[in-house]
């Protein structure tokens, strides 16, 4: 009998397994800051290689790939900018479940040719998706159906090259970067309702103004830290990273660089923010956290690495080593403690997307359609190269077993 029991418990657990939902992804690098503790992903991959599936995606989007509940969302443009659309995909599948239009351009604004009009990735919380298309608008959706739930298209700001930061999901509010060649503030709206719950300007307004308009923009997305017992909002702005508290929008400390058209976000280690100082000259600067009182310049910026430093992806930190790329396809190792170079070696010559880290591995995704994998340590080392059709400016995600990959044509599920 007792065997007998505890076959039943076996196939319970079993079936309980196979029925369980995949783990979810519900924001730009996941949870976790682009580190995933899934194991079982593919080291190897082609076109005809552990592609459980390939879904052919319509328009042009570059925002990466988000996944709750055994669906995956992004947004794409069609009509060349006029039509901005959510899309959805089963997981299990491929299928492409919708494609929604959910605002409409008449006039499109400019953007660079590189960019996309549907570049900032999406958040999901349960019932809601919230898409962001930059200063064309930002509109909450059902999961369920996609059916509008709120829109803002009021949030205007020049960006010259189109949109790029996302937004980001913190309680019961959305955070918004808006830094533009006119205006320059951060804003948040009530999740729900999409009501303004705080507005700040920029304090460096006035030492931007000195600078020609094109070099006070930034494509920031916010990212919360809890920093001194507390949740802190940091971002990267033309000239100035920004910690402001979530809650009411007031700047609690600021840390100065030369640099505008930031793209990366600032990753920690529990100890150091590191933060990409923006485009043309970008530099890595390893910032202390905590006590940080006003003008934090002098006092907290432990130290600065000018070699390598990225302009489009975000950096993954792997115990004590910072690993990043370049644009240009120069891949570095850096001691987070001093910001020393241990390795730098070139793997391509074009990449957006961001490093993954899982399974002790990093990979890198290019916009060829390249993927190199390295091991992580103080010796270079490469693991495997894999190739698709085309190449990703948006970075992966990872559930359970799999890569959800979108490349510039197609998604893919890559699994064993």
């Amino acid at each position: 009998m007792i065997r007998s029991l505890f076959s039943i418990l076996l196939i319970s657990l079993s079936s309980a397994n196979l029925n369980a939902a995949p783990p979810d992804w519900p924001r730009l690098f996941g949870t976790a800051q682009n580190h995933s503790e899934a194991k079982g992903v593919p080291l190897t991959w082609s076109e005809t290689e552990h592609v459980k599936w390939k879904t052919a995606l319509p328009g042009e989007g570059w925002s990466s790939p988000v996944i709750q509940g055994g669906q995956v969302w992004m947004t794409t443009a069609t009509e060349g900018g006029k039509s901005l659309r959510v899309l959805c995909v089963d997981l299990m599948n491929g299928k492409l479940l919708r494609d929604v239009e959910v605002l409409h351009n008449d006039v499109v604004p400019e953007k660079h040719r590189r960019n996309s009009y549907a570049s900032p990735t999406p958040v999901l919380d349960g019932e809601r998706l919230y898409a962001h298309f930059g200063a064309m608008g930002t509109v909450c959706l059902s999961t369920r159906d996609a059916s509008p739930l709120w829109v803002r298209r009021d949030l205007k700001i020049d960006h010259q090259n189109g949109p790029g930061g996302s937004v980001t999901l913190w309680e019961d509010r959305l955070i918004i970067d808006c830094d533009g060649r006119d205006l320059q503030y951060e804003v948040a709206l009530d999740k729900l309702t999409g009501k303004t719950l705080w507005k700040t300007e920029r304090s460096a307004i006035g030492k931007l103004a000195a600078r020609p308009a094109d070099m006070r923009k930034a494509y920031g997305s916010p990212v919360v830290f809890e920093i001194d017992g507390r949740p802190q909002s940091l971002s990267t702005a033309a000239e100035r990273l920004y910690a402001l508290d979530p809650r009411t929008g007031r700047e609690l400390w600021y840390v100065d660089y030369p640099g505008f058209s930031n793209v990366p976000l600032p990753v920690t280690d529990g100890k150091m923010a590191f933060v990409c100082t923006g485009f043309m000259k970008p530099e890595i600067w390893g910032v202390k956290l905590g006590g940080a009182q006003g003008d934090a310049t002098a006092t907290h910026v432990v130290w600065k690495q000018k070699a390598g430093a990225p302009d489009q992806s975000t950096p993954v930190v792997v115990g004590n080593r910072l690993y990043m790329v370049s644009s240009g396809g120069i891949a570095s190792c850096l001691d987070t403690s001093d910001g020393r170079i241990v390795w730098k070696e070139r793997i391509g010559s074009d990449f957006a997307a961001s490093p993954l880290h899982v399974e002790d591995r990093i990979y890198f995704f290019d916009a060829q359609g390249t993927t190199t994998l390295i091991a992580p340590g103080d010796t270079f080392q490469v693991l495997s190269k894999n190739t698709l059709s085309a190449g990703s400016m948006a970075s992966p995600a990872v559930t359970g077993k799999a890569f959800i990959v979108r490349t510039r044509e197609a998604l893919y599920r890559i699994e064993q």
